[in-house]
């Protein structure tokens, strides 16, 4: 066992994605801000960890050869209360707020990148919640709408004309929709998922994720590439809704507690290295090996396939070569991650900074609490 690890760590299977290119990646803050029930998304409770404070990010991805550019999300809509009947019965009770200052297309013609002069080929949609779809119609009918496979079947006809709907027409008027299919020629999987590689280079994978929504999927982007003199891939996970907080996913088998923290998730008390096992004892079940949450059944679709694409999460999470982000991961705001964000830097470098390191155990910030509540 490595001497900083609570138990002794499992080696993930090998993830198998084949030799690629690069892609341009940048992580696009929108703006948002939302507060959620955490009991909405997770269970068991955990003291002190009521309420979830969250962002909506989105994913600027170019083909580097091309200049191709798509969107992986589009967080969520400045007006979110034109949203349908359907969805703000969803998110009118109490212990949701939000607060969404510009739209992604905004932030992204803000600076340089021509929006509605058609730059965005596509805008794909990791699914189809309202905290994600953005607002599709401030770009161009040029650009087309991206989604997993069940949309169309699932929600269509659109709102107004079906008052039942989750989906604005407006979204999709004029415009091509284009529904991802797994099933289809390729028969690619990496880490043990379906994909579709979207630029035919190796740059960009869209992964069949199902379980949180009807046709949820995540990115993998490889940001470092070999086969361009770089000394590994790397890659970005681009999680959507596989989980809503890194204690759903973290700790694992593969990536147990450590024995010392750092950076220190309780810097009130520990400046810099904190024990692990004071978070260890605040456990649901005092195991450093298993994530501290449950996904709820209240948000999931499926939620037996939910769990597994989690899992599957869990295995990318832990290759050393992959930083799992996901939708709505406050940690990775903290500057200390070393992360570069847009419009003023790529992902590519995010290894070197050691980011996934420093940003791993950040959200053991929402447990202090309870630690605190645990000590005599």
């Amino acid at each position: 066992m490595a001497p900083n690890l609570l138990h002794p760590a499992k080696k993930p299977e090998p993830l198998n994605a084949p030799p690629g290119a690069s892609a341009k990646v940048q992580i696009v803050d929108g703006t948002a801000r939302i507060t959620a029930p955490t009991d909405v998304f997770m269970t068991p409770p955990i003291h002190g960890h009521t309420q979830m404070f969250a962002p909506a990010f989105s994913f600027l991805v170019e083909q580097v050869s091309s200049g191709r550019k798509i969107l992986f999300d589009l967080g969520l809509r400045k007006d979110w209360q034109s949203h349908p009947p359907a969805v703000q019965s969803l998110i009118s009770g109490p212990g949701w707020a939000f607060d969404v200052p510009k739209n992604v297309d905004e932030v992204l013609q803000e600076n340089g990148v021509d929006v509605k002069g058609g730059a965005i080929e596509a805008v794909i949609w990791s699914h189809w919640h309202f905290d994600h779809t953005g607002d599709v119609s401030q770009f161009p009918t040029s650009t087309t709408l991206i989604t997993g496979p069940g949309v169309k079947d699932s929600f269509f006809p659109l709102y107004p004309e079906n008052e039942n709907s989750p989906l604005l027409s407006s979204d999709f008027a004029n415009r091509k929709h284009k529904e991802l299919d797994f099933e289809g020629k390729s028969q690619l999987k990496i880490g043990g998922l379906r994909a579709i590689d979207y630029f035919e280079d190796g740059s960009f994978y869209l992964l069949d994720a199902p379980g949180h929504a009807i046709g949820h999927t995540c990115g993998l982007a490889r940001v470092t590439s070999t086969k361009e003199g770089d000394t590994e891939d790397t890659f970005i996970y681009m999680g959507g809704d596989t989980a809503h907080h890194g204690g759903e996913f973290r700790p694992t088998e593969y990536l147990p507690l450590p024995a010392e923290i750092s950076p220190s998730p309780y810097v009130s008390k520990f400046a810099s290295v904190c024990p692990g096992h004071l978070f260890e004892a605040i456990h649901p079940r005092k195991k450093g090996v298993d994530p501290y949450y449950d996904l709820s059944t209240h948000v999931a679709h499926n939620h037996e396939e939910s769990i597994h694409s989690n899992e599957r999460m869990q295995v990318f999470d832990a290759t050393d070569n992959v930083l799992v982000i996901i939708a709505h991961d406050m940690t990775i705001l903290d500057p200390a991650c070393g992360l570069e964000w847009f419009p003023h830097g790529t992902v590519k470098n995010w290894k070197a900074a050691n980011a996934a390191e420093k940003v791993r155990w950040l959200f053991l910030r929402d447990f202090v609490p309870a630690v605190e509540n645990s000590v005599p």
